[in-house]
């Protein structure tokens, strides 16, 4: 069980840190409505503009804790709840917009899994 739960926080920790640090301005499939950055997707969910340095923040801040929690257990707790939280943020914005559920997919599945590392 301690493999497995290691995998759990690097593959969503590694995910965040990927899509915040390395693909923040690049277009997916995931992006809500029909925005190509972060910055974009959040002008689409009515949010303003500061919010996106708050929110990044906050979810590099707590991968970066979820992976520090393979060491220093205490951490846990507080990182997967955290990203579980944002994440359900994400996927209530996906709702909010009508985006195709295709697009909550990624947030709806590390709520999952940060969850799952919160219980184990």
């Amino acid at each position: 069980m301690y493999y497995l739960e290691i995998a759990l926080k690097l593959i969503v920790s590694l995910s965040i840190l990927n899509v915040w640090l390395l693909r923040a301005n690049k277009s997916t499939p995931y992006r809500g409505g029909k925005a190509n950055s972060i910055k974009e997707e959040f002008a689409v969910y009515g949010l303003p503009g500061w919010f996106v340095g708050v929110i990044g923040a906050l979810k590099v801040g707590l991968a970066l804790a979820l992976i520090a929690s393979i060491w220093f257990f205490v951490l846990e707790m507080y990182a997967a709840l955290g990203i579980a939280f944002l994440m359900f943020g994400a996927v209530a914005m996906h709702i909010k917009v009508n985006d195709p559920i295709i697009k909550a997919f990624p947030a709806a599945l590390f709520l999952l899994l940060s969850l799952a590392i919160y219980f184990i």
